[in-house]
């Protein structure tokens, strides 16, 4: 970027150009939303130990600015669903998903919870959570380790950052 101001010497230009930091209004809005995430868990088998597990000291996912899960989807914009979604959960999850305020984002951790996992053969459960919420980044294993949980949500900041640079929506249906 080549800065056009009045009456400066060469060395002041190279001065500004070292020191002033531009951006615009919606990089630095994705900047403070990637960097303080507010999860909601969903928490519905093995994988929500692991879940718990990121969230404690050992891992502390504080430092990624998503440690505090929230009790209410109100105060919400992160949904992590851990573990098998039964057909009878479907319409809580849905309806969890919907009062969730926008913009509002999606991991499914575990195979459960992205393809329905051993009991992919079962009548009662769903064969993955992106048939029924958008799902924006899916994290595999059974269960995924909570290093796993925490490169997830990194994806999921660089993701924001990069929809906030390009103005486009990446989804993955």
């Amino acid at each position: 970027m080549d800065l056009k101001l009045e009456n400066i010497t060469p060395e002041e230009e190279a001065e500004l150009k070292r020191n002033v930091f531009l951006t615009t209004l919606d990089q630095i809005k994705a900047w403070a939303r990637s960097n303080s995430m507010w999860p909601l868990t969903f928490g519905l088998a093995c994988c929500a130990i692991e879940m718990m597990g990121t969230g404690a000291s050992h891992y502390d996912l504080d430092r990624y600015g998503s440690g505090v899960f929230r009790p209410s989807p109100r105060q919400a914009d992160v949904m992590i669903v851990a573990g098998t979604v039964t057909k009878k959960m479907a319409p809580v999850l849905r309806r969890l998903y919907d009062q969730m305020p926008d913009p509002k984002w999606v991991i499914a951790m575990g195979v459960c919870a992205t393809a329905g996992g051993p009991y992919v053969k079962s009548y009662s459960v769903v064969k993955g959570v992106d048939q029924i919420v958008p799902v924006d980044v899916y994290i595999p294993g059974c269960p995924p380790n909570p290093a796993a949980l925490i490169y997830g949500i990194n994806k999921l900041q660089e993701k924001i950052r990069y929809e906030a640079k390009t103005g486009k929506r990446v989804t993955n249906r």
